[in-house]
């Protein structure tokens, strides 16, 4: 049975990673300090420290929780799908598709460094093995059923992941292209010769 204490620590812990992860969405990294996460909390900046060990354990609870979510997202635009080519297809739009509204999040998990190494140790590790995890049923029917060899499908998992963290950046910086219609049409000619 949990105490009112952890019900109370829990509720804290919740309002400020809450806090964090809006600012972390709308203004990014850079938007984020123990005093703007205390504000918007609702708390004073102290009072962080009680459930927190520093503000880099916080982030990180964020990148969590936003790997979770864009994991979750992309299985509500997949799951119907048969594993296999397409799914995977779909599973890179769909990922592309939550990284561009939320580029704050992008920029947070595939340019920023985390100030903890422990922290960011455990974060880059979540964050690389993020496309693995949604393509890892798709790559075993595949193998399973002699369409790609193990070699194959790690080789291409490693090309998507590269691939799509490039386009990504590209566009997010408006670097090129310079229209949400052209990007999705590279990306979607990146990941027909990708998966051929």
């Amino acid at each position: 049975m949990t105490s009112n204490k952890e019900l109370q620590e829990k509720r804290m812990r919740g309002y400020f990673i809450e806090a964090a992860s809006e600012i972390l969405k709308g203004e990014g990294l850079k938007a984020v300090n123990v005093r703007s996460v205390s504000e918007r909390a609702g708390y004073s900046y102290a009072t962080l420290y009680n459930y927190f060990k520093d503000l880099n354990e916080l982030v990180f609870i964020c990148v969590s929780g936003f790997i979770s979510e864009c994991e979750s997202f992309i299985d509500e635009q997949t799951s119907e799908l048969q594993p296999g080519k397409n799914r995977i297809k779909s599973s890179m739009r769909s990922l592309a598709g939550y990284f561009v509204q939320y580029p704050g999040i992008f920029e947070l998990c595939f340019v920023e460094r985390i100030n903890n190494p422990v922290a960011n140790q455990a974060s880059a590790k979540l964050i690389y093995e993020l496309v693995d995890r949604i393509t890892q049923e798709d790559f075993e029917y595949l193998i399973r059923n002699n369409i790609i060899s193990s070699q194959t499908a790690k080789t291409t998992t490693l090309i998507l992941k590269n691939s799509m963290a490039g386009l990504l950046l590209h566009y997010l910086n408006r670097l090129q292209p310079n229209d949400y219609k052209t990007f999705i049409a590279n990306l979607d000619e990146q990941l027909t010769a990708i998966l051929a």
